[in-house]
């Protein structure tokens, strides 16, 4: 499994931060089956503010270009979808051109600590 996490601004408009996140408490079918077509296992998306952040959760096979691409174009409703999005859309700073949500460098990771196995009472 692969773990992208990018980072994106919303539009300097709270009406607009609104919006958006009304849409997404209501994501469209064909979004969501799309999505998880093109290999997403997991995505959630955070705002502090207009600045949000998405982690994502892939197949090994997945790459993010082809991916969103494949994505827009499987249903027309998920291209409506990402141009819709992207209306409220503007790229962070660091982005590079033409690039809108921005991929972030991991600085931590603290892995998931495994089990201690149970230790048997010492006979005597």
């Amino acid at each position: 499994m692969k773990r992208y996490v990018l980072t994106v601004d919303l539009k300097d408009d709270p009406r607009l931060v609104a919006e958006y996140k009304a849409h997404h408490r209501r994501v469209w079918p064909e979004v969501r089956r799309s999505l998880r077509r093109v290999g997403v296992k997991a995505m959630d998306i955070y705002a502090l503010g207009r600045r949000l952040t998405m982690g994502m959760d892939t197949t090994d096979r997945f790459d993010l270009r082809r991916g969103f691409a494949a994505h827009a174009a499987s249903d027309p409703r998920c291209a409506e979808w990402e141009a819709l999005m992207r209306g409220y859309q503007e790229p962070p700073p660091g982005a590079r051109p033409g690039e809108v949500g921005a991929p972030t460098d991991r600085v931590f990771h603290l892995a998931a600590a495994l089990p201690r196995a149970r230790r048997r009472p010492r006979s005597r």
